[in-house]
């Protein structure tokens, strides 16, 4: 009489492993899926209603065909580098910027954003391809931080003044790793990591949940150990 529970609940035990199963295979796929579509859409929406009527093959065909803008953007986008890569274009390019310089707005925002593309897209730099670890807020606790680059300009010149090395670091939080904090810490007190970017970003996302598997670690782990030798 005592057996039919335990296999009801065995049965039942098993389901939920499957479903969860499925959850974890279903789950990332379907969110990738609906963000990669929802990007497509918007890009669409803004590039499509500019495309000429006879190069746009919505209006001849019976289908609306999705990506078209995304492909047209990536084309004129590629465009816009090609020809500034040329002396008439960088000419053009640079009226067109003392232009912006001369608006008390604009000119901040402009500049700004500039600053950060040319930062993160550059292939000289090696802004956020380093990870580390910093104790913060206090003593013996322990945060993930992006390694940005070596501090620069005023801010630097002020803490050699005091005697401090320091790098500018990105403290991300959880569960979006896009905000956080801009520090600048001492190097002494930054210990790097050999983990990626993109798993330390999958670390702070998880909240700790889903930690890449160190080369150390997995070592220690694929070495079986010995049996003590019994001496008689």
């Amino acid at each position: 009489m005592l057996e039919k529970p335990r296999m009801k609940s065995g049965g039942l035990t098993r389901l939920r492993n499957y479903f969860l199963t499925g959850l974890i295979i279903c789950a990332p796929l379907a969110i990738t899926v609906y963000l990669t579509w929802s990007l497509i859409q918007w890009v669409d929406g803004w590039v499509k209603p500019y495309i000429p009527f006879g190069y746009n093959p919505d209006n001849y065909l019976p289908v609306a065909i999705p990506g078209f803008g995304l492909i047209v953007a990536i084309f004129i986008i590629t465009m816009v580098g090609f020809l500034t890569a040329n002396i008439i274009g960088r000419t053009v390019v640079g009226y067109g910027e003392r232009l912006l310089n001369r608006m008390p707005l604009v000119r901040n925002i402009y500049s700004g954003l500039k600053q950060i593309f040319q930062t993160v897209l550059s292939d000289k730099t090696d802004s956020f391809k380093k990870v580390g670890i910093l104790e913060y807020p206090r003593k013996g606790i322990f945060a993930i931080v992006f390694i940005a680059t070596d501090t620069k300009g005023e801010v630097e010149v002020r803490l050699n003044e005091k005697g401090f090395e320091t790098a500018s670091v990105f403290l991300p939080t959880t569960p979006n790793p896009t905000s956080g904090f801009l520090l600048f810490v001492p190097k002494k007190d930054l210990i790097e990591l050999d983990m990626k970017v993109e798993d330390a970003a999958k670390l702070v996302i998880s909240a700790g949940l889903v930690a890449p598997e160190h080369l150390k670690s997995a070592k220690r782990k694929s070495t079986p150990r010995r049996k003590p030798k019994v001496t008689k």
